[in-house]
Order: C-alpha cells, then structure tokens, then sequence
C-alpha cells in the first residue's frame, strides 16, 4: 500500500506544476486532462488536468484540478491518496476511513480501476483507489 499527497487547483495545476517542477528540480509524469473523461464538465476545462503527479529526489506528490463543481476552499486543497495492493484491501480502507466523516464520492468502479473519496472524521480528506 502507498500512501501520499494530492494537491488540488482552482484551474492553475498545470502553472503550479511547472513552478514546483522548476523549484524542486522534479519531472511532471502521468499528466491527464479531462479531455476523454466521460464526466459532465464544461468544454471550457477540458484542456485543465484531471490527474498529474510530480515526482523528483526527495519529492513526489499528485495534483489535480478540481472541476467546477468542486470549489476550492481553503482546507480542502490537500487530499491524502491510497494506492491499495487490491480491491478488497481499498474497500477496508475506505469504509474505516470513511465512518463517522463524509463520503463524497462512493468506492465504486471507475475508468481507471476503484475509487472512493470522503473527509474521515477529523476532517482530512482522502482518495481511496486500487486497479481493477
């Protein structure tokens, strides 16, 4: 299992990445954008980034821009992300993070594999994802 940070744009991902990757000598990978996704977003923000991650010696994180119907708020721009070695192991970590806190986003299957996203109850928010 791995866990680690996934930072969230108000639609400037791509200029942040950029500046980090720049600051921290660090290489933008895996970079999507909402382009393809079979999700209701405005033709506006297709060109935006669903999923990037940053990675370099001593750095590595994931950053994404929220869509429209996510806004920002201070608080809300850091998510924790676990990448579970199966589905099973997701679905434990999902239902014990996500009792007692808020689920946004059911575990269900997803394009890419499974995933869930909640605040656990002492308000941190996670990502909760495995492959198929």
């Amino acid at each position: 299992m791995k866990v680690q940070s996934y930072l969230a744009f108000d639609g400037n991902c791509q200029e942040a990445l950029n500046f980090y990757s720049d600051l921290f000598n660090a290489e933008i990978k895996n970079r999507q954008t909402y382009e393809d996704a079979k999700i209701d977003i405005p033709n506006s923000f297709r060109d935006k980034l669903q999923h990037a991650e940053l990675n370099g010696k001593g750095v590595q994180f994931m950053a994404y821009d929220a869509s429209p119907d996510t806004p920002i708020n201070h608080g809300n721009q850091i998510h924790m992300s676990v990448d579970a070695d199966s589905r099973q192991d997701a679905e434990k970590v999902f239902e014990s993070l996500s009792k007692g806190g808020q689920i946004h986003h059911n575990f269900r299957e997803r394009e890419w594999g499974y995933f869930g996203r909640c605040t656990d109850r002492f308000g941190i928010n996670w990502m909760v994802n495995s492959e198929k």
